[in-house]
């Protein structure tokens, strides 16, 4: 019994193939969104394998399921709005969309996760109906207050089912940085199948794992984040669904990521573009059809630990206060797998009132708001968000009037002025 269910566990949420390749091992960490209010501290925390896999067969990279959705999201500290560039981001999209598809105020535009409302609330602006979809009560409330209309219900194939009888498909389907949260593909999948309208558009937004190989991103990988995609593999899984990916986009965000365009395969309007089969090509030549490939990862974010570590203990040594911006979930999963917690960092600060006044997990530094940096004038500020260091570098750049500099963790600790 017990080695058929860790059997169980070992299967590729997509193809069913056995894992027995290890991506990176990160150790034991808390769930990355689990802040700690006050009275929490002296309690037990629950720690959990942060252990990634790479399937053989089709190459997708993954984490066994520990702790069910309902868990993590239900009531969920991200709020998207807090990130001034993510918003722009989100603006821009949507006039590209509006010009694109020719959507208007009869078209019926849904996200998958649509958190706080920070994409959806721009179609509003432009008087295009929206439905968000969301399973965290305390985040979809903050959208309803942006007239984005939000049900808060787990995403899959029943969902789907129950809307489309209802009328309501999609002409714009929408679900940005969703797809790596999802435990259960096939039933998210099919969902999307159902619910997207016969000559519909579905975009997917996700950090890109070729970007994360390349540039040594592991902190991206934590509990919340279930799957990690290249373009070859979510091109198989869309595919396996009957829904064709007819163009990609690489961005910034995140890190890099990729914004992949999907079809009905019954809906011929929308040919290939060239951009998907340079893609194929050059994830090809990367690599990323290659088990090896895969596996040589986990010595490159041992390098960047033990180069972490130097930096910072080269500050102690030398007498001088850390900081740190940010408390997103990434920043946990390094400070977790780093061992770093408040014998390196005084305190950390986040623009969300949501964590302010709580402890980062596992490590417990303490989160104030962007306030506390002028105040207490630290020498170093480690931005943990690195995705966002040209924002945060602007926002913080005071820090320059007393002779303070940045760290930036990832792809290897670098001490900026």
């Amino acid at each position: 019994m017990k080695n058929e269910l860790v059997k169980r566990l070992r299967a590729c949420r997509f193809c069913r193939s056995e894992l027995h390749h290890t991506f990176v091992n990160l150790g034991m960490s808390p769930l990355c969104e689990s802040y700690l209010r006050p009275e929490q501290l002296n309690q037990m925390e629950p720690f959990y394998p942060l252990h990634a896999f790479v399937c053989e067969k089709c190459f997708l990279v993954q984490l066994e399921e520990f702790v069910s959705p309902d868990n993590i999201f239900t009531e969920y500290a991200y709020f998207s709005s807090y990130s001034d560039s993510w918003l722009e981001h989100c603006r821009r999209y949507t006039e590209r969309m509006l010009d694109r598809f020719c959507l208007n105020g009869k078209s019926l535009v849904v996200e998958l996760a649509s958190n706080d409302g920070y994409l959806l609330q721009y179609f509003v602006r432009k008087n295009i109906p929206v439905l968000g979809i969301e399973p965290a009560a305390n985040v979809a409330k903050v959208a309803e207050e942006k007239k984005v209309s939000t049900l808060v219900r787990f995403f899959g194939k029943q969902l789907a089912a129950e809307l489309a009888s209802e009328g309501k498909q999609a002409d714009l389907l929408v679900g940005n940085n969703v797809l790596a949260q999802v435990p259960d593909l096939h039933d998210f999948v099919a969902g999307m199948k159902i619910l997207l309208k016969p000559g519909g558009v579905l975009t997917l937004e996700f950090p890109h794992l070729l970007r994360l190989m390349e540039e040594n991103q592991f902190d991206t990988i934590y509990h919340e984040h279930f799957s990690y995609f290249s373009f070859l593999t979510a091109k198989k899984i869309l595919d396996a669904y009957g829904l064709v990916l007819f163009d990609v986009e690489e961005l910034p965000t995140h890190g890099g990521s990729l914004r992949i365009f999907g079809r009905h395969s019954e809906d011929d309007s929308k040919p290939i573009s060239s951009r998907v089969v340079e893609l194929n090509t050059r994830e090809e030549a990367a690599g990323l059809k290659r088990l090896e490939s895969y596996c040589s990862f986990a010595e490159k974010a041992k390098k960047t630990k033990r180069q972490l570590l130097e930096c910072l203990i080269g500050a102690k040594q030398a007498h001088k206060s850390i900081a740190g911006y940010g408390a997103p979930g990434k920043g946990n999963t390094l400070l977790n797998y780093c061992g770093v917690g408040t014998d390196f960092i005084d305190y950390t600060v986040d623009r969300n009132p949501y964590k302010q006044g709580r402890f980062t997990p596992g490590t417990h530094i303490p989160i104030y708001p962007p306030e506390k940096i002028r105040e207490t004038r630290p020498d170093y500020l480690l931005i943990l968000p690195w995705n966002l260091r040209s924002e945060v570098m602007n926002q913080m750049a005071f820090i320059r009037e007393w002779g303070g500099d940045f760290i930036v963790p990832i792809p290897e600790a670098t001490i900026c002025s």
